[in-house]
């Protein structure tokens, strides 16, 4: 297990240094994503694998999957189209890529010899992760959700494009001001 520690560190140091040099918010985000998974590969070397699931879980699936949704919705207009052809291109897709076939070699390493770890393979209930999760830590966990709510919330608002014909308040008057200023 030394060795998918050292393997999946060094994956999370790359990764993350592609994450933060990057000028491409998408491909900043499948970098983010395999520092994610590769930390949950420290996890698990580490024998933490609560943590290494939740990990996963969590940061690798949900809030990913929130950031995707958040760029997506930001990048709206014509010149998306062309962009995303630029994408395909295998330099840009080539190096996470990389980097995950390599996490997946070290996982499988490590699970073909996960027997020699002691672990009985007795199934956790839904109920004890839940009282795991939400027992002390509640309050933490809604003002993390909260948090997150606000940023996309006020992501949302700066990235708006007003388009023609489009009101963007509701006072009275704003409608008539809009055309009479489009006109």
């Amino acid at each position: 297990m030394e060795f998918a520690f050292y393997i999946c560190g060094l994956v999370a140091i790359l990764a993350t240094l592609r994450v933060i040099t990057h000028t491409n918010p998408v491909h900043a985000l499948l970098y983010l994503i395999v520092s994610l998974l590769a930390i949950a590969g420290v996890f698990f070397a580490l024998g933490a694998y609560f943590a290494g699931a939740l990990e996963i879980i969590v940061y690798a699936g949900a809030i990913m999957v929130l950031f995707v949704f958040v760029v997506m919705m930001l990048n709206l207009g014509n010149s998306v189209v062309e962009q995303e052809r630029q994408w395909l291109k295998p330099q840009l897709w080539i190096g996470p890529g990389l980097l995950s076939a390599l996490l997946l070699a070290v996982m499988i390493y490590a699970i073909s010899g996960i027997s020699d770890q002691g672990i009985d393979g007795n199934a956790i209930d839904a109920k004890q992760v839940g009282i795991t999760l939400f027992g002390p830590y509640v309050l933490a966990v809604e003002l993390a959700s909260m948090l997150l709510l606000a940023g996309l919330v006020v992501a949302f608002h700066l990235g708006r494009e007003e388009r023609q014909g489009e009101v963007l308040s509701n006072r009275p008057g704003d409608s008539k001001r809009k055309t009479e200023e489009r006109v």
